[in-house]
């Protein structure tokens, strides 16, 4: 387990991303997405995180019922306030929002404090705990002022009194989670999707170094990049989107040294981001009990250093990026 910044709250080295068993893309059944959890469990994962964006509170529910069988001390929760939900009759679905659920909820924009208490009141009764150990400012991207001004004060109170024990943002940008880690004090940030063998060389020059510096934790989150670096294949899903032909061609070159080198993409798109001194936990989505399993004995087998060399020599990997101390000293 791994301490978050200066606080007290330990996370897995693996962690359990739960958007995907609140519906994202497609359906998932209750017993399903329980079976997930349950996986994850079982291969040691301790960290679970969510949010009330994840199919309108669908996932914060399923996870906290998943969760009930186990002592609350041994597993640690985050969940994101900034994304306030009120009951729509609007009917339809959400899947313009990415998720496949019936759209009984619409999702308000609010950062400020009042704000913040309420959607994470709301959060803590859908997953039916008295408290959450991080909250995170979920994509604050076009409400920096009020973040800043409002929301993050807020945290901090609530870090302060005691409610939660370690305060962060989360987002799909690297710049403004190093105005946090630089101008706050913030206890841990999630980055998704911007350190990843696909895309690290902006995180590297400026997340990365200042969280270091100012001792804050960064929780990796979109490892795959969406599920590109799992199965790259024409159409195959990068940030959310279709993946855009040079990015399928980088993942198919990285995938066939992978494999020249006798381990998988999969494999060394888990240990990348993982390998790095200021990343505390590496979030992974999984839909299903079987992809949990693959994903953790992903991250469990070594990679070779060999691949991490060839990746630099053909230009797929920035020079500088730490690379797992393991594999940096094996055989290649």
């Amino acid at each position: 387990m791994n301490r978050l910044g200066r606080s007290r709250v330990e996370v897995s080295a693996l962690g359990f991303g739960a958007a995907a068993i609140g519906g994202l893309y497609t359906e998932v059944g209750e017993e399903q997405a329980r079976e997930a959890v349950r996986a994850a469990w079982q291969r040691g994962v301790r960290y679970f995180d969510t949010a009330p964006h994840y199919g309108l509170g669908r996932s914060e529910r399923r996870l906290g019922a998943a969760l009930r069988e186990h002592p609350r001390t041994a597993y640690t929760v985050s969940t994101k306030v900034g994304r306030r939900l009120e009951p729509s009759d609007a009917g339809g679905d959400d899947l313009a929002h990415g998720f496949a659920v019936p759209a009984t909820h619409r999702r308000v924009w609010d950062f400020g404090a009042d704000g913040v208490r309420r959607t994470l009141e709301a959060a803590l009764e859908r997953l039916g705990l008295d408290r959450v150990d991080v909250v995170y400012l979920h994509d604050p991207d076009d409400h920096a002022e009020q973040a800043f001004r409002e929301g993050y004060p807020a945290l901090e109170r609530l870090r302060g009194e005691g409610l939660v024990g370690a305060i962060g943002a989360g987002m799909n940008q690297t710049a403004m989670l190093t105005r946090f880690v630089r101008d706050t004090d913030v206890d841990v940030v999630l980055c998704a999707g911007r350190y990843t063998l696909l895309d690290h060389r902006d995180a590297l020059a400026g997340l990365l170094p200042a969280a270091l510096e100012r001792g804050v934790s960064v929780v990796v989150g979109g490892a795959f990049n969406s599920g590109l670096l799992a199965d790259p294949r024409p159409g195959a899903p990068y940030d959310y989107a279709s993946a855009p032909a040079e990015q399928l061609e980088r993942a198919l070159r990285m995938k066939d040294l992978a494999e020249r080198h006798g381990t998988t993409l999969r494999a060394a798109a888990l240990a990348f981001p993982a390998a790095h001194p200021a990343v505390a936990s590496v979030l992974v989505g999984a839909r299903s009990a079987a992809e949990v399993r693959d994903c953790a004995e992903q991250f469990a087998s070594p990679v070779p250093a060999g691949l991490w060399r060839a990746l630099r020599e053909e230009g797929l990997l920035a020079e500088e990026a730490p690379v797992p101390a393991s594999a940096s000293e094996g055989a290649s």
